[in-house]
Parts: C-alpha cells; sequence; structure tokens
C-alpha cells in the first residue's frame, strides 16, 4: 500500500481531526458527562485541540468560564483523563484512542497584553508620528 499523504494533506488531516476531537470533548464537559463536582460548578470551554502526526497525542486547550479556579478545572480535567479519552474514542473513529493531555489556554491573556501595549501612549504616540511621516 503505498502512502499518497502530502504536507498539506497532513495538516489538513490534523485540523480535521482536532477540531472533530475538540467538538466531542465540548460536548462530553457540556452534557455533564465526567462525574466530578469541580466540572459539574463549572463551564468549561475547548478553545482548540492540536493533534501530533501520528494522531496518537492531543493537546486540548481548555479555559473555564470567566477564568475561574483554572487550577482546580485543569486538576479535574486531568484527574479525567481516562473516561475523557474513552469517551473521545467512542465518537471520534481513529485507529488509535488519542491520549489526552489538557493545557490553560494562555491566548487570552495574550491577546489583552498585546491590546494594551497598542494602547499605551508610548506606541500610540510612536503610530501617529509613523502616520505623519508617511502622509509627507
Amino acid at each position: 500500500m503505498r502512502n499518497n499523504d502530502t504536507p498539506e494533506t497532513r495538516s489538513v488531516r490534523l485540523l480535521r481531526v482536532g477540531e472533530q476531537v475538540r467538538h466531542a470533548l465540548s460536548d462530553i464537559l457540556q452534557r455533564g458527562d465526567v462525574h466530578d463536582e469541580t466540572l459539574a460548578r463549572h463551564m468549561v470551554s475547548v478553545t482548540e485541540v492540536r493533534m501530533s502526526p501520528d494522531l496518537r497525542h492531543a493537546t486540548a486547550f481548555v479555559k473555564p468560564l470567566l477564568g475561574k479556579d483554572e487550577e482546580a478545572v485543569l486538576k479535574a480535567l486531568r484527574t479525567n483523563t481516562a473516561y475523557l479519552q474513552g469517551e473521545v474514542a467512542r465518537r471520534v473513529n481513529l485507529k488509535y484512542a488519542a491520549r489526552l493531555k489538557f493545557v490553560a489556554d494562555e491566548s487570552f491573556e495574550e491577546g489583552s497584553h498585546i491590546d494594551a501595549l497598542l494602547r499605551s501612549p508610548t506606541v500610540a504616540r510612536d503610530l501617529t508620528e509613523q502616520d505623519e511621516d508617511q502622509a509627507r
């Protein structure tokens, strides 16, 4: 059997499978299928899932609503990893059940930090001076 995968089709497949895993995890958490007090008290967003090239490992980026009790939520997810892996494996048809790893999604904080930097008086002044120089 020949493997006709190009880097482009592999990356598209990784993205597609990652999105399927993200949807499955989101659905499981939203329905409250995990019997855990911490997870029952928090709404958890699964913002992204990145798959390893062999599709055996999935890194799930998660964020509790309003960022509350992030460490407790991550601990609860990690405690229930085996259950979540089994549920995802049933919902997403892959040759192997992907091993899940849960990580806090820091992209919101990074975006807020960049926004704050762009709004700082020093940067705003530099941008205004640059615009005036280009207008001349």
